[in-house]
Protein backbone atom coordinates (compact mmCIF):
# COMPACT_ATOMS: atom_id res chain seq x y z
CA UNK A 1 0.00 0.00 0.00
CA UNK A 2 2.79 2.37 1.03
CA UNK A 3 4.73 1.32 -2.00
CA UNK A 4 1.66 1.81 -4.21
CA UNK A 5 0.91 5.41 -2.59
CA UNK A 6 4.77 6.29 -2.92
CA UNK A 7 5.06 4.93 -6.50
CA UNK A 8 1.67 6.84 -7.23
CA UNK A 9 2.33 10.17 -5.81
CA UNK A 10 5.98 11.04 -7.81
CA UNK A 11 4.65 10.33 -11.22
CA UNK A 12 1.62 12.80 -10.16
CA UNK A 13 4.34 15.58 -8.73
CA UNK A 14 6.85 15.58 -12.22
CA UNK A 15 3.67 15.43 -14.66
CA UNK A 16 2.60 18.35 -12.51
CA UNK A 17 6.34 20.43 -12.67
CA UNK A 18 5.86 19.45 -16.36
CA UNK A 19 2.38 21.19 -16.82
CA UNK A 20 3.81 24.21 -14.46
CA UNK A 21 6.62 24.64 -16.37
CA UNK A 22 4.60 24.35 -19.58
CA UNK A 23 2.13 26.65 -18.65
CA UNK A 24 4.51 28.98 -17.89
CA UNK A 25 6.50 28.74 -21.18
CA UNK A 26 3.16 29.40 -23.01
CA UNK A 27 2.18 32.44 -20.73
CA UNK A 28 5.84 33.91 -21.43
CA UNK A 29 5.18 33.26 -25.38
CA UNK A 30 1.70 34.61 -25.14
CA UNK A 31 2.69 37.52 -23.42
CA UNK A 32 5.34 38.52 -25.28
CA UNK A 33 3.45 37.88 -28.73
CA UNK A 34 0.83 40.43 -26.87
CA UNK A 35 3.72 42.92 -26.01
CA UNK A 36 5.05 42.36 -29.68
CA UNK A 37 1.79 43.24 -30.92
CA UNK A 38 0.94 46.50 -28.98
CA UNK A 39 4.70 47.61 -28.71
CA UNK A 40 4.04 47.00 -33.21
CA UNK A 41 0.50 48.67 -33.27
CA UNK A 42 1.80 52.01 -31.11
CA UNK A 43 4.73 52.50 -32.79
CA UNK A 44 2.60 52.59 -35.97
CA UNK A 45 0.14 55.01 -34.16
CA UNK A 46 2.59 57.34 -33.12
CA UNK A 47 4.82 57.19 -36.71
CA UNK A 48 1.90 57.00 -39.13
CA UNK A 49 -1.24 58.38 -37.13
CA UNK A 50 0.10 60.67 -34.68
CA UNK A 51 2.17 62.35 -37.09
CA UNK A 52 1.21 62.11 -40.54
CA UNK A 53 -2.76 61.52 -40.15
CA UNK A 54 -4.19 63.08 -36.88
CA UNK A 55 -7.22 64.15 -39.08
CA UNK A 56 -10.65 63.60 -36.85
CA UNK A 57 -14.03 65.93 -36.40
CA UNK A 58 -12.14 67.96 -33.77
CA UNK A 59 -8.31 67.58 -35.10
CA UNK A 60 -6.51 68.89 -38.20
CA UNK A 61 -2.79 67.67 -38.90
CA UNK A 62 -0.76 70.70 -37.34
CA UNK A 63 2.58 71.61 -39.70
CA UNK A 64 6.13 71.30 -37.97
CA UNK A 65 7.10 73.62 -35.91
CA UNK A 66 9.61 76.23 -37.84
CA UNK A 67 13.49 75.53 -36.27
CA UNK A 68 14.56 78.79 -35.87
CA UNK A 69 18.21 77.55 -34.69
CA UNK A 70 19.05 75.10 -36.94
CA UNK A 71 21.15 76.21 -39.79
CA UNK A 72 23.73 73.37 -41.09
CA UNK A 73 26.99 73.61 -42.33
CA UNK A 74 26.30 73.11 -45.62
CA UNK A 75 27.00 76.00 -47.94
CA UNK A 76 24.32 77.94 -49.13
CA UNK A 77 23.65 80.79 -52.03
CA UNK A 78 24.27 82.98 -48.84
CA UNK A 79 28.10 81.53 -49.40
CA UNK A 80 28.55 83.07 -52.69
CA UNK A 81 30.35 86.18 -52.27
CA UNK A 82 28.33 87.88 -55.66
CA UNK A 83 25.39 87.30 -54.14
CA UNK A 84 23.49 90.62 -54.64
CA UNK A 85 20.51 92.23 -52.56
CA UNK A 86 20.46 95.03 -54.19
CA UNK A 87 18.95 95.51 -58.11
CA UNK A 88 22.17 96.21 -59.46
CA UNK A 89 22.78 92.36 -60.51
CA UNK A 90 20.60 89.28 -61.34
CA UNK A 91 20.24 86.87 -59.41
CA UNK A 92 20.86 83.27 -61.74
CA UNK A 93 18.15 80.41 -60.86
CA UNK A 94 16.61 81.57 -57.82
CA UNK A 95 13.99 78.75 -57.64
CA UNK A 96 17.41 76.26 -57.24
CA UNK A 97 18.82 78.27 -54.77
CA UNK A 98 15.74 79.02 -53.00
CA UNK A 99 15.04 75.04 -53.00
CA UNK A 100 18.38 73.59 -51.86
CA UNK A 101 18.47 76.26 -48.67
CA UNK A 102 14.84 74.96 -48.07
CA UNK A 103 16.13 71.04 -48.45
CA UNK A 104 18.75 72.20 -45.99
CA UNK A 105 15.73 73.68 -43.68
CA UNK A 106 13.00 71.26 -43.91
CA UNK A 107 10.78 72.72 -41.07
CA UNK A 108 10.59 76.07 -43.27
CA UNK A 109 9.37 73.77 -45.81
CA UNK A 110 5.95 72.51 -44.03
CA UNK A 111 3.18 74.55 -45.76
CA UNK A 112 5.64 76.90 -47.22
CA UNK A 113 2.79 77.84 -50.17
CA UNK A 114 1.18 79.61 -47.50
CA UNK A 115 3.72 81.82 -45.53
CA UNK A 116 3.70 85.43 -46.23
CA UNK A 117 6.08 88.16 -45.03
CA UNK A 118 4.11 91.63 -45.07
CA UNK A 119 6.18 94.21 -46.10
CA UNK A 120 5.55 98.15 -45.31
CA UNK A 121 7.93 100.71 -44.38
CA UNK A 122 8.17 104.97 -44.28
CA UNK A 123 10.46 107.74 -44.78
CA UNK A 124 14.13 108.14 -42.81
CA UNK A 125 13.01 111.51 -40.79
CA UNK A 126 10.32 112.32 -38.93
CA UNK A 127 6.97 112.84 -40.43
CA UNK A 128 6.99 116.97 -41.25
CA UNK A 129 2.91 116.89 -40.30
CA UNK A 130 2.10 116.82 -37.02
CA UNK A 131 0.40 113.58 -36.57
CA UNK A 132 2.35 112.06 -39.55
CA UNK A 133 3.96 109.56 -37.06
CA UNK A 134 1.18 108.90 -34.52
CA UNK A 135 -0.80 107.93 -37.67
CA UNK A 136 2.14 105.64 -38.73
CA UNK A 137 3.10 104.12 -36.04
CA UNK A 138 -1.31 102.62 -35.48
CA UNK A 139 -0.97 101.77 -39.05
CA UNK A 140 2.24 99.62 -38.43
CA UNK A 141 0.30 98.07 -35.54
CA UNK A 142 -2.75 97.21 -37.29
CA UNK A 143 -0.45 95.51 -39.98
CA UNK A 144 1.53 93.93 -36.89
CA UNK A 145 -1.95 92.61 -35.23
CA UNK A 146 -2.96 90.86 -38.38
CA UNK A 147 0.43 89.33 -39.16
CA UNK A 148 0.19 88.37 -35.00
CA UNK A 149 -3.09 86.95 -35.83
CA UNK A 150 -2.95 84.83 -38.53
CA UNK A 151 0.99 83.62 -38.04
CA UNK A 152 2.91 85.81 -40.86
CA UNK A 153 6.20 87.82 -40.34
CA UNK A 154 6.35 91.59 -41.01
CA UNK A 155 9.53 93.41 -41.67
CA UNK A 156 9.13 97.57 -41.58
CA UNK A 157 11.16 99.26 -43.50
CA UNK A 158 12.28 103.36 -42.62
CA UNK A 159 15.44 103.22 -45.01
CA UNK A 160 16.33 103.99 -48.54
CA UNK A 161 17.77 100.36 -49.83
CA UNK A 162 18.25 102.69 -53.13
CA UNK A 163 19.24 106.25 -53.01
CA UNK A 164 17.66 106.60 -56.61
CA UNK A 165 14.52 104.57 -55.19
CA UNK A 166 13.44 106.89 -52.33
CA UNK A 167 10.06 107.57 -53.09
CA UNK A 168 6.83 105.78 -55.03
CA UNK A 169 9.73 103.50 -55.75
CA UNK A 170 11.22 102.12 -52.96
CA UNK A 171 8.70 99.43 -52.55
CA UNK A 172 10.60 97.69 -55.64
CA UNK A 173 14.39 97.58 -53.65
CA UNK A 174 12.32 96.25 -50.67
CA UNK A 175 11.16 93.60 -52.02
CA UNK A 176 13.81 92.30 -53.72
CA UNK A 177 16.03 92.25 -50.65
CA UNK A 178 13.02 90.82 -48.41
CA UNK A 179 12.78 87.79 -51.22
CA UNK A 180 16.85 87.29 -50.52
CA UNK A 181 16.28 87.53 -46.81
CA UNK A 182 13.59 85.28 -46.45
CA UNK A 183 14.05 82.21 -48.87
CA UNK A 184 11.50 80.54 -46.10
CA UNK A 185 8.81 83.08 -47.45
CA UNK A 186 6.60 81.74 -50.95
CA UNK A 187 4.30 85.13 -50.87
CA UNK A 188 5.96 88.61 -50.18
CA UNK A 189 2.63 91.49 -49.53
CA UNK A 190 3.74 95.17 -49.98
CA UNK A 191 1.03 97.58 -48.16
CA UNK A 192 1.61 100.84 -48.15
CA UNK A 193 1.79 103.06 -44.99
CA UNK A 194 -1.34 104.50 -45.65
CA UNK A 195 -3.22 101.52 -46.28
CA UNK A 196 -5.14 100.15 -43.39
CA UNK A 197 -6.25 96.26 -42.89
CA UNK A 198 -9.74 96.61 -42.05
CA UNK A 199 -11.06 93.11 -41.74
CA UNK A 200 -8.59 91.59 -39.37
CA UNK A 201 -10.07 88.23 -40.01
CA UNK A 202 -9.82 87.68 -43.89
CA UNK A 203 -7.37 85.66 -45.40
CA UNK A 204 -6.21 86.09 -48.70
CA UNK A 205 -7.45 83.25 -51.09
CA UNK A 206 -3.99 81.96 -52.02
CA UNK A 207 -5.24 78.84 -53.88
CA UNK A 208 -6.58 81.13 -55.99
CA UNK A 209 -3.58 82.55 -57.12
CA UNK A 210 -1.40 78.89 -57.71
CA UNK A 211 -0.72 79.86 -61.23
CA UNK A 212 0.07 83.09 -60.96
CA UNK A 213 3.61 85.24 -59.60
CA UNK A 214 1.47 89.16 -59.11
CA UNK A 215 -1.73 89.46 -57.72
CA UNK A 216 -2.25 93.16 -58.10
CA UNK A 217 -5.99 94.65 -57.70
CA UNK A 218 -6.55 95.61 -60.86
CA UNK A 219 -9.57 95.78 -63.93
CA UNK A 220 -8.75 94.18 -66.80
CA UNK A 221 -11.38 96.88 -68.70
CA UNK A 222 -9.26 99.85 -67.77
CA UNK A 223 -6.06 98.66 -68.37
CA UNK A 224 -6.73 97.19 -71.92
CA UNK A 225 -9.72 99.20 -73.53
CA UNK A 226 -9.22 103.09 -70.84
CA UNK A 227 -5.27 102.61 -70.99
CA UNK A 228 -6.26 104.18 -67.32
CA UNK A 229 -3.34 104.48 -64.53
CA UNK A 230 -5.57 103.95 -61.77
CA UNK A 231 -6.38 100.42 -63.91
CA UNK A 232 -4.48 98.86 -60.68
CA UNK A 233 -3.20 100.01 -57.69
CA UNK A 234 0.46 99.03 -56.40
CA UNK A 235 -0.39 100.24 -52.60
CA UNK A 236 -1.34 96.51 -51.62
CA UNK A 237 -0.18 93.35 -54.02
CA UNK A 238 1.36 90.41 -53.43
CA UNK A 239 4.55 88.61 -55.43
CA UNK A 240 5.84 85.30 -55.27
CA UNK A 241 9.24 84.40 -54.50
CA UNK A 242 10.24 82.96 -57.71
CA UNK A 243 12.49 83.83 -60.16
CA UNK A 244 9.75 84.90 -62.04
CA UNK A 245 9.41 87.92 -59.78
CA UNK A 246 12.80 88.69 -59.73
CA UNK A 247 13.20 88.91 -63.48
CA UNK A 248 9.80 91.22 -63.44
CA UNK A 249 11.09 93.54 -61.10
CA UNK A 250 14.88 94.15 -62.72
CA UNK A 251 12.63 94.90 -65.71
CA UNK A 252 10.20 97.38 -63.20
CA UNK A 253 13.07 98.96 -62.04
CA UNK A 254 14.60 99.73 -65.65
CA UNK A 255 11.73 102.26 -66.03
CA UNK A 256 12.40 103.80 -62.78
CA UNK A 257 14.11 107.15 -61.91
CA UNK A 258 17.78 104.52 -61.22
CA UNK A 259 17.49 104.41 -64.86
CA UNK A 260 19.31 106.45 -67.35
CA UNK A 261 16.31 105.96 -69.62
CA UNK A 262 14.05 107.52 -67.23
CA UNK A 263 13.05 110.39 -69.40
CA UNK A 264 12.20 108.43 -72.13
CA UNK A 265 10.01 105.86 -70.10
CA UNK A 266 8.20 108.91 -68.52
CA UNK A 267 7.69 110.24 -71.70
CA UNK A 268 6.48 107.13 -73.16
CA UNK A 269 4.01 106.25 -70.10
CA UNK A 270 2.47 109.59 -70.36
CA UNK A 271 1.81 109.50 -73.93
CA UNK A 272 0.65 105.55 -73.34
CA UNK A 273 -2.00 106.31 -70.39
CA UNK A 274 -5.09 108.04 -71.56
CA UNK A 275 -5.66 109.58 -68.32
CA UNK A 276 -2.73 110.20 -66.50
CA UNK A 277 -1.60 113.91 -65.71
CA UNK A 278 1.12 113.62 -62.97
CA UNK A 279 4.52 114.17 -64.68
CA UNK A 280 7.19 111.25 -64.49
CA UNK A 281 6.48 107.54 -64.23
CA UNK A 282 5.73 105.91 -61.00
CA UNK A 283 5.55 102.57 -60.49
CA UNK A 284 1.88 102.48 -60.75
CA UNK A 285 1.75 103.39 -64.63
CA UNK A 286 4.87 101.60 -64.98
CA UNK A 287 3.13 98.62 -64.05
CA UNK A 288 -0.15 99.26 -66.41
CA UNK A 289 2.40 99.88 -69.20
CA UNK A 290 4.00 96.66 -68.95
CA UNK A 291 0.44 94.76 -69.02
CA UNK A 292 -0.01 96.68 -72.13
CA UNK A 293 2.88 96.34 -74.04
CA UNK A 294 4.36 93.28 -73.00
CA UNK A 295 1.26 90.84 -71.69
CA UNK A 296 2.11 87.48 -73.26
CA UNK A 297 5.48 87.62 -71.29
CA UNK A 298 4.43 89.47 -67.80
CA UNK A 299 0.15 89.51 -68.35
CA UNK A 300 -0.42 86.10 -68.25
CA UNK A 301 0.99 85.37 -64.74
CA UNK A 302 -0.56 88.75 -63.28
CA UNK A 303 -3.94 88.24 -61.35
CA UNK A 304 -5.44 91.65 -61.87
CA UNK A 305 -7.91 91.18 -58.24
CA UNK A 306 -11.62 92.89 -57.67
CA UNK A 307 -13.28 89.88 -56.00
CA UNK A 308 -12.56 92.15 -53.06
CA UNK A 309 -11.01 94.94 -51.24
CA UNK A 310 -7.44 94.22 -51.61
CA UNK A 311 -7.42 98.07 -52.23
CA UNK A 312 -10.40 99.86 -51.24
CA UNK A 313 -10.44 103.65 -51.99
CA UNK A 314 -11.67 105.23 -48.48
CA UNK A 315 -13.78 107.83 -49.70
CA UNK A 316 -16.07 105.26 -50.55
CA UNK A 317 -15.40 102.87 -47.29
CA UNK A 318 -15.18 105.24 -44.12
CA UNK A 319 -18.90 106.26 -44.28
CA UNK A 320 -20.24 102.99 -44.25
CA UNK A 321 -17.98 102.04 -40.84
CA UNK A 322 -21.01 102.47 -38.87
CA UNK A 323 -23.50 100.56 -40.66
CA UNK A 324 -21.10 97.55 -41.16
CA UNK A 325 -20.83 97.19 -37.48
CA UNK A 326 -24.75 97.21 -36.85
CA UNK A 327 -24.90 94.49 -39.65
CA UNK A 328 -22.21 92.40 -37.58
CA UNK A 329 -23.39 92.97 -34.05
CA UNK A 330 -26.89 92.21 -35.31
CA UNK A 331 -25.56 89.12 -36.74
CA UNK A 332 -23.76 87.78 -33.60
CA UNK A 333 -26.99 88.53 -31.35
CA UNK A 334 -28.79 85.97 -33.21
CA UNK A 335 -26.18 83.35 -33.18
CA UNK A 336 -24.45 82.73 -29.62
CA UNK A 337 -21.84 80.76 -31.44
CA UNK A 338 -20.36 84.08 -32.84
CA UNK A 339 -20.09 85.75 -29.74
CA UNK A 340 -18.34 83.34 -27.75
CA UNK A 341 -15.04 84.36 -26.43
CA UNK A 342 -11.83 82.42 -27.65
CA UNK A 343 -8.10 82.97 -27.14
CA UNK A 344 -6.76 85.22 -29.53
CA UNK A 345 -4.29 82.40 -31.17
CA UNK A 346 -7.31 80.48 -32.14
CA UNK A 347 -9.43 83.06 -33.14
CA UNK A 348 -9.27 81.70 -36.96
CA UNK A 349 -11.28 79.05 -35.66
CA UNK A 350 -14.66 81.36 -36.15
CA UNK A 351 -14.01 82.25 -39.68
CA UNK A 352 -15.37 79.24 -41.31
CA UNK A 353 -18.73 79.65 -39.03
CA UNK A 354 -18.90 83.53 -39.85
CA UNK A 355 -18.25 82.97 -43.63
CA UNK A 356 -22.04 81.21 -43.19
CA UNK A 357 -23.32 84.51 -42.39
CA UNK A 358 -21.47 86.42 -44.60
CA UNK A 359 -22.08 84.40 -48.30
CA UNK A 360 -25.34 87.32 -48.38
CA UNK A 361 -23.56 90.15 -47.52
CA UNK A 362 -21.81 91.48 -50.64
CA UNK A 363 -18.52 92.95 -49.52
CA UNK A 364 -17.44 94.70 -52.93
CA UNK A 365 -19.19 98.20 -53.60
CA UNK A 366 -21.35 100.43 -51.22
CA UNK A 367 -24.48 97.62 -51.28
CA UNK A 368 -22.23 95.46 -49.13
CA UNK A 369 -22.07 95.04 -45.64
CA UNK A 370 -18.69 93.12 -45.46
CA UNK A 371 -16.30 94.62 -43.80
CA UNK A 372 -13.38 95.76 -46.85
CA UNK A 373 -10.29 93.86 -46.11
CA UNK A 374 -8.17 96.82 -47.17
CA UNK A 375 -8.83 100.69 -46.90
CA UNK A 376 -6.47 102.49 -48.35
CA UNK A 377 -6.21 106.35 -47.63
CA UNK A 378 -4.55 106.96 -51.02
CA UNK A 379 -4.22 110.87 -51.65
CA UNK A 380 -3.64 111.49 -47.86
CA UNK A 381 -0.12 111.71 -47.55
CA UNK A 382 -0.34 111.11 -43.50
CA UNK A 383 3.37 112.06 -43.26
CA UNK A 384 4.14 115.01 -45.69
CA UNK A 385 0.86 116.55 -45.01
CA UNK A 386 0.55 117.48 -48.76
CA UNK A 387 -2.70 115.63 -48.97
CA UNK A 388 -5.09 115.96 -52.00
CA UNK A 389 -6.37 119.30 -52.26
CA UNK A 390 -9.72 117.62 -53.29
CA UNK A 391 -9.86 116.50 -49.70
CA UNK A 392 -11.13 119.79 -47.42
CA UNK A 393 -10.02 120.61 -43.68
CA UNK A 394 -8.89 117.48 -41.26
CA UNK A 395 -11.17 114.98 -43.85
CA UNK A 396 -8.42 112.31 -44.09
CA UNK A 397 -7.43 112.61 -40.19
CA UNK A 398 -10.67 112.25 -39.05
CA UNK A 399 -11.29 109.17 -41.52
CA UNK A 400 -7.92 107.58 -40.44
CA UNK A 401 -9.04 107.62 -37.14
CA UNK A 402 -12.28 105.68 -37.73
CA UNK A 403 -10.67 103.30 -40.01
CA UNK A 404 -8.26 102.48 -37.41
CA UNK A 405 -10.51 102.20 -34.58
CA UNK A 406 -12.86 99.69 -36.47
CA UNK A 407 -9.98 97.35 -37.06
CA UNK A 408 -8.98 98.11 -33.75
CA UNK A 409 -12.01 96.77 -32.45
CA UNK A 410 -11.45 93.87 -33.87
CA UNK A 411 -8.46 93.20 -31.93
CA UNK A 412 -9.32 94.76 -28.86
CA UNK A 413 -12.41 92.29 -28.34
CA UNK A 414 -10.18 89.42 -28.04
CA UNK A 415 -8.73 91.18 -24.93
CA UNK A 416 -12.08 91.77 -23.41
CA UNK A 417 -12.18 95.18 -24.40
CA UNK A 418 -13.51 97.80 -27.18
CA UNK A 419 -13.79 101.68 -28.72
CA UNK A 420 -17.32 103.05 -27.96
CA UNK A 421 -16.61 105.49 -30.68
CA UNK A 422 -15.04 105.12 -33.19
CA UNK A 423 -13.61 108.54 -33.48
CA UNK A 424 -11.89 108.34 -30.00
CA UNK A 425 -9.23 105.78 -29.93
CA UNK A 426 -8.41 106.78 -26.74
CA UNK A 427 -10.85 105.20 -24.16
CA UNK A 428 -12.26 101.83 -23.97
CA UNK A 429 -14.92 99.84 -22.05
CA UNK A 430 -14.76 95.90 -20.98
CA UNK A 431 -17.14 94.05 -23.48
CA UNK A 432 -19.43 92.52 -21.15
CA UNK A 433 -20.12 88.60 -21.14
CA UNK A 434 -22.41 87.40 -24.52
CA UNK A 435 -21.98 90.58 -25.87
CA UNK A 436 -23.59 92.16 -28.14
CA UNK A 437 -26.49 89.85 -27.23
CA UNK A 438 -28.30 92.28 -25.64
CA UNK A 439 -26.06 95.87 -25.22
CA UNK A 440 -25.28 96.46 -28.87
CA UNK A 441 -26.08 100.19 -28.63
CA UNK A 442 -23.36 100.90 -26.92
CA UNK A 443 -21.02 100.89 -30.20
CA UNK A 444 -23.25 102.28 -32.24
Amino acid sequence: MTRIKVHTKAPTFFRDCRSFILAVLVAILLFYALWSFTETAWTNLSVSTIFSNTTTDHCTSQPQSLNRTHDPPEPTFYDDPELCYTLDKPIDNWDDKRKSWLKLHPSFADNIQDRILLLTGSQPSPCKSPIGDHLLLRGFKNKADYCRIHGYDIFYSNACFDPKLCNVWAKVAVIRASMVAHPEAEWIWWMDSDAIITDMDFKIPLQRYKEHNLVVPGWPNLVYEKKSWVAVNTGSFLMRNCEWSLEFLDVWASMSPRSPDYKYWSETVMSTLSDKVIPGADEQSSLVYLLLREKKKWGDMIYLENQYYLHGYWVEIVGRLNDIIKKYLDTEAKVPVLRRRVAEVVSESLDGVWEKYLRDAGGFGNSGWRRPFITHFTGCQPCTGKRDPAYKGNACWVAMEKALNFADNQVLRRYGFMHPDLGNGSSVFPVPFDFPADEKEELV
